[in-house]
């Protein structure tokens, strides 16, 4: 994965890796969404889903204007598998702090912040002895090769990273992710081609603002990023056990 920056660093290199991934449109509205956060957010209806037999609640917040997002349902289901640890647990992309989830070790290879490691999880994995229970992801593989400013293989840096986690995982341990449909082509590829390698699938389609439901694997395949509904209008949950 290497060890340089990404395509979003700085204001400028923000403003054109945004504008290159969510459209220019998105430079107006996302601001907008923040300006008037506040005033929406009271007046959503609760709104729930389900994911493997488990109804879920869909979380509004004001942060990354999740309300609008793919973040009202990866929130709650990061939460509800992280409840489900048995063990020491690990992410991998500081998602859960922005929210108020914390006390598990927490590896971000870019973002500053209190407590997470500044760590890139491919040469971690061979630096600590640490080993998990649960080890958890809310999109953050499909950014891997594919935002950061080193070129290489994007598809083969995901799997590698896959490899990496799977090996801090405990004997009867867990790795879970979740990704986007139709942002990385790379990723796509493996998914559509069922080479990613993982042990279980899940997948999320979107037919609303704030509607969700578990779908069929060919049902959400091929669905297009930021259509029609902004960013993410599916999402695969993939659980990967650890090494026989």
């Amino acid at each position: 994965m290497g060890s340089g920056g990404h395509l979003y660093s700085g204001v400028i290199g923000k403003a054109r890796w945004f504008v290159r991934r969510f459209g220019w449109r998105e430079i107006f509205l996302k601001p907008l969404r923040k300006i008037f956060s506040p005033v929406i957010v009271p007046l959503l209806a609760d709104r729930h889903f389900t994911f493997r037999s488990e109804k879920l609640k869909c979380h509004y917040a004001h942060y990354n204007v999740t309300w609008s997002n793919e973040r009202c349902v990866e929130i709650p289901l990061g939460q509800h598998i992280l409840a489900q640890a048995n063990g020491p647990a690990l992410e991998v992309g500081h998602v859960l702090g922005h929210y108020g989830t914390r006390g598990h070790t927490v590896i971000d290879k870019f973002e500053s912040a209190p407590g997470v490691l500044n760590e890139d999880i491919t040469e971690w994995e061979a630096q600590t002895g640490e080993r998990f229970a649960l080890i958890l992801s809310l999109s953050t593989f499909e950014h891997i090769g594919f935002d950061d400013e080193a070129e290489g293989d994007s598809a083969k840096k995901i799997r590698a990273a896959i490899a990496a986690c799977r090996a801090l995982l405990a004997a009867d341990g867990r790795l879970v992710i979740t990704v986007p449909l139709g942002y990385n082509p790379h990723l796509d590829e493996l998914i559509e081609t069922d080479t990613l390698g993982e042990d279980r699938a899940s997948f999320l389609l979107r037919s609303g603002p704030r509607e969700w439901a578990e779908v069929a694997r060919a049902e959400a395949v091929g669905t297009r990023f930021g259509c029609p509904f902004p960013y993410a209008n599916a999402l695969m949950v993939a659980e990967f056990n650890a090494p026989s």
